[in-house]
């Protein structure tokens, strides 16, 4: 569903087949060492210029996600254009005459090492959700919210339903969750199934619905959804209305504009505390963000705190 990192992985048997004589053996070349790489035009540079390149090169990380200097990176995996990016900026910044503390400034502040570094936080900036009056699963005083957009007639959102009732079990008096709709045009019966979940909600059964039509999310349809309601005990004459006057489909429309508003691209998303979050619904990579955000936090915090 998400891709957050790159790791290039390169094969010498994937090379087209040359004369040995011609190809350059990358596999035995020791970046820590060579003096040519890939890629690299050291042209135009003094003996001393590209001495001082070389070094910055084989300090220097590389930003894809393969945690390689720069030189070993360009050896490993010539096509990766981060690191023709990044050896753009230094062998221009030699060229110039700068120092290696101001060339190591320039690709820290570059706009491809800062797009880097904000993908790959799993945590994202605080943002504001208004949550009053949303379905919430958890002790009201939590002191942690989580905030999913979902939608029941989503695959990954139903894997996600256990997961996420894992960390409600493990931290029953800290956690939290609050439920906002965000179907997706792709499935067709996503938008009716948030409007009986929210019509379930007006009469004090959101969870008992949420849970059923993510047990039946892959055979979703308007009789599915009807035999859900009268299964889980609804008063059907007030759902059947609700339904058909589409008394609920605002309050799903809003859910989806909030969600839009805060970068919401997929489903299911995750906001704890307000802060985005860009990894896989999994307990063991959520269950240490949970216990940092636990940790007492100092006075000036900025930390943002959802349905207080």
């Amino acid at each position: 569903m998400r891709c957050f990192f790159r790791l290039a992985l390169l094969a010498l048997s994937s090379l087209a087949p040359v004369a040995l004589t011609s190809l350059p053996l990358l596999a035995q070349t020791n970046w820590t060492t060579a003096t040519e790489l890939p890629g690299v035009d050291f042209a135009g540079l003094t003996a001393a210029q590209k001495d001082l390149a070389l070094k910055i090169l084989r300090s220097e990380t590389c930003t894809c996600g393969c945690n390689m200097k720069l030189a070993e990176c360009r050896v490993v995996d010539p096509p990766c254009g981060d690191s023709k990016s990044l050896v753009s900026i230094v062998i221009e910044g030699v060229r110039n005459n700068r120092t290696a503390d101001q060339i190591h400034d320039t690709l820290v502040n570059s706009p491809l090492a800062k797009m880097r570094a904000e993908q790959q936080r799993i945590l994202g900036d605080p943002v504001d959700i208004p949550t009053a009056g949303d379905p919430v699963r958890g002790p009201q005083n939590a002191k942690i919210a989580i905030v999913e957009f979902s939608d029941f007639e989503c695959p990954y959102c139903a894997q996600a339903v256990g997961q996420i009732a894992a960390i409600l079990q493990a931290y029953p008096n800290d956690v939290k969750l609050v439920f906002k709709q965000y179907p997706l045009e792709m499935h067709p019966h996503a938008i009716m199934a948030a409007e009986a979940a929210l019509a379930a909600n007006d009469q004090g059964k959101f969870w008992e619905m949420h849970d059923a039509l993510f047990a039946n999310g892959r055979r979703l349809s308007q009789q599915t959804i009807f035999s859900v309601a009268k299964g889980i005990g609804l008063d059907m004459m007030r759902f059947t209305r609700d339904m058909e006057g589409n008394r609920f489909l605002k309050s799903v429309q809003a859910d989806v504009a909030e969600g839009d508003r805060i970068g919401v691209y997929g489903t299911p998303s995750l906001f704890i505390d307000g802060k985005p979050y860009r990894g896989p619904v999994v307990m063991s990579l959520l269950k240490p963000i949970l216990d940092a955000e636990l940790k007492p936090q100092p006075a000036v915090s900025a930390a943002v705190k959802i349905g207080r």
